[in-house]
């Protein structure tokens, strides 16, 4: 049989009031009463009916986030973003980290904790293009991300290829030939590494600069530390260049790290870019040139988005694709 809402209250050892309380987004609950009810949902299953999450309004007032990792500063920032988008209409944020792992994801999307929400930003990394079904859920859900296009929700993302192009075509313009990539991954197409790297691959082309595969170093996750093993590795080949593209800030900055401590001069002798215009990236030495890819604005639509399908669920909107607008944000990592 169902778990009930006084199965719930007798596991967490509280009152079925309380329990009505969490599931409603009541403010005023001791954080460790919250989170035994929470896990008491969790371990039962606990599905509550409409009239169970809706003692007041109908709807719970909160948002969910679902990204990969927050030790990211990119998804980090991400969700100061939507947190701030969805204050200023009154709402909250439930968040959960995946941890980018598949299973972790699919698990989310059934998850009986989402009853806590009136819908869910989602941004998936172990998925792929044929998970994409798994999106028709039975609550708003809007997908950020590059993992899957053409799926049947709406979707908010960035211009990955022709941010990444303009980055390249930056570098280009400083007279530089021989760039390198740090962060591609092997065999990807779909997601922000292929993408990217079809952006510079199109820059590249259209200035009759021949692609050399030798100038691209492949990595897995995109840590700071990943990024300086790669350009390590990369100056160990000996292989010549003048100009490095990270394919994300941390990325880049860790590889400036390398750079620097192999005597090479940023820029005189190598002129690095990035990808997300992260807070850090105005601090470092020298200061990181970066792509802005329009994180405020992804925010900002996304919770709009969500918000206008939480308030009319059966409008029959077919699914939106929203690219946010972007710009080269010029520091000295690239200065003439």
């Amino acid at each position: 049989m169902a778990a009930t809402i006084r199965d719930v209250a007798q596991a967490a050892g509280v009152s079925i009031k309380t329990v009505s309380n969490v599931m409603n987004d009541y403010p005023h609950i001791r954080p460790d009463t919250k989170q035994r009810v929470l896990d008491a949902v969790e371990m039962l299953h606990y599905s509550p009916n409409q009239s169970a999450r809706s003692l007041r309004s109908g709807k719970t007032g909160v948002l969910g986030l679902a990204v990969p990792e927050l030790s990211l500063s990119y998804f980090a920032e991400l969700a100061d973003a939507v947190i701030r988008a969805a204050e200023a209409r009154g709402l909250k944020v439930l968040i959960e980290q995946t941890g980018g792992d598949r299973d972790r994801e699919l698990e989310l999307l059934a998850s009986p904790r989402l009853q806590l929400t009136d819908g869910l930003l989602f941004s998936p990394l172990g998925m792929a293009n044929e998970d994409a079904e798994s999106l028709s859920v039975g609550f708003p859900l809007v997908l950020l991300g590059e993992r899957i296009f053409g799926g049947p929700t709406d979707h908010v993302t960035m211009r990955n290829v022709e941010a990444a192009r303009a980055a390249t075509d930056h570098l280009l313009s400083k007279g530089r030939r021989r760039i390198a990539v740090v962060g591609a991954h092997e065999g990807e197409v779909i997601g922000s590494a292929g993408l990217r790297l079809q952006g510079y691959r199109n820059a590249l082309e259209a200035a009759e600069v021949p692609y050399d595969p030798a100038l691209i170093a492949h990595t897995t996750l995109w840590h700071r530390a990943n990024g300086a093993t790669a350009m390590r590795e990369l100056l160990s080949t000996g292989v010549d260049f003048d100009a490095v593209f990270g394919l994300n800030d941390t990325l880049a900055l860790g590889a400036m790290r390398v750079l620097q401590e192999s005597g090479r001069r940023i820029p005189r002798d190598v002129a690095v870019i990035g990808f997300d215009d992260l807070d850090e990236a105005q601090y470092s030495l020298p200061t990181l040139s970066t792509i802005d890819p329009g994180r405020t604005e992804i925010a900002e639509t996304a919770v709009a988005v969500l918000a206008e399908r939480i308030a009319d669920p059966r409008s029959g909107l077919a699914p939106r694709e929203i690219q946010a607008q972007f710009r080269v944000v010029e520091r000295e990592s690239t200065a003439s």
